[in-house]
């Protein structure tokens, strides 16, 4: 029994002290976390301090594209379409001519209403002569008040009669005027929907062609609350806000300012909209295009911080691991605008001179004693930061 004891107690010996000569080897202290009471090993690892300096505040958004101008071109009155006057594809003028419809029957109905004015200016004149006449024999006493008042009543009525015959002319003369189709505005036309022969109306849902001005061009894009208050500040101080467009691979990217910002918070996506008014001069953009955007918003203080030292925590924010008094390393979050080739723009979370680790930091825990010595990028050169 005392020899089946006494190799227990050498096994749980054996063990124990395998267990300390693996933690040795990692680097880890007893007394660190994870290891046994009574140890303080110092790691060493690489550092640098970080300098406020002005950068540019820039964000880079997917965007899609929409028209500044649309135009629907629907008829405004019932007819056969007698001739399409435009190329499909084609670039149009503001009141260029589209389409004649047939115009025989309301060519008819003006003539009908022109009659009927000519016929009413007729009868005024009737009417005239016969007031004056009732008028003159009033004076001396041969007729009664009842005819004057009656004379003068139909009088006032062919004069109304005139009135009501002129509005007829001015409406049937619109109803031929509609029977030519104009363009409301200047742009590129799309096909037509309808071709010559077929009946259109006056209620009809179908276009019959499509107008849209390409230049200049809308951009909008969404962005989330946080982002929507630095474009807020910006817009604040009356500065005008600059968009580029990236990644088109044409000779002359386009460019254009921030029109408009949304006042509400999408409650579904807590994104919030942006309008960008883009130049589209050579018309290589068309409405409905997904574009990347990359918004301006002038300068403000931030540091520059090595990616490699940067850390993502569960819910997706940066962290890095800053050294604080007595040497002891502690993570802290950090926001940051962009990437600038292999370092971020830092923001906010650090201040001028903090000192943070860029390599070594996989086996710090919070508040671990750190040995810290200058870390040098020998990987990649100083990026541009304009």
């Amino acid at each position: 029994m005392k020899n089946k004891s006494f190799i227990i107690i050498a096994l749980i010996i054996v063990i124990v002290g395998a267990y300390w000569y693996y933690q040795q080897s990692q680097g880890q202290s007893l007394g660190g976390p994870g290891g046994y009471p009574g140890g303080n090993q110092v790691l060493k690892v690489s550092s640098i301090k970080v300098v406020e300096e002005p950068v540019t505040l820039k964000m880079a958004l997917p965007g899609r594209t929409s028209a500044y101008k649309q135009s629907q071109v629907r008829p405004q009155v019932t007819g056969i379409i007698k001739e399409r006057l435009f190329k499909e594809g084609a670039f149009v003028e503001k009141g260029q001519q589209l389409y004649q419809l047939d115009e025989a029957q309301y060519e008819a109905n003006l003539k009908s209403a022109q009659a009927n004015l000519l016929s009413a200016k007729a009868n005024l004149k009737a009417t005239q002569a016969r007031f004056n006449r009732i008028k003159s024999l009033e004076k001396k006493q041969a007729v009664s008040q009842q005819d004057l008042d009656d004379a003068e009543a139909q009088l006032d009525q062919a004069k109304a009669n005139i009135s009501v015959a002129e509005a007829a002319v001015a409406l049937e003369q619109i109803n031929v005027d509609y029977t030519r189709v104009y363009a409301p505005i200047a742009g590129r036309i799309g096909k037509s929907n309808l071709t010559v022969g077929a009946l259109v109306t006056a209620s009809q849902t179908q276009a019959l062609a499509v107008i849209t001005q390409l230049n200049p061009i809308y951009v909008d894009m969404q962005v989330s609350g946080e982002q929507a208050s630095w474009v807020q500040q910006q817009i604040n101080t009356g500065a005008e806000i600059t968009v580029e467009l990236t990644g088109l691979n044409v000779d002359h990217p386009a460019s254009g300012v921030l029109e408009f910002s949304d006042v509400n918070v999408n409650e579904t996506t807590g994104s919030v909209g942006l309008r960008a008014l883009m130049d589209n001069l050579e018309g290589t953009l068309l409405p409905g295009l997904f574009v990347n955007a990359e918004i301006t918003l002038g300068e403000r203080v931030g540091v520059m911080v090595p990616q490699r030292a940067t850390t993502r925590t569960p819910d997706g924010e940066l962290s890095v691991w800053v050294i604080g008094n007595n040497n002891q390393a502690n993570p802290r979050i950090i926001n940051v605008n962009r990437a600038v080739g292999d370092q971020w723009v830092v923001i906010g979370g650090l201040q001028n001179g903090d000192e943070i680790v860029v390599e070594g930091y996989q086996r710090l825990s919070p508040g671990a004693q750190v040995e810290s010595s200058t870390w040098q990028n020998t990987t990649s050169t100083e990026p541009n930061r304009g």
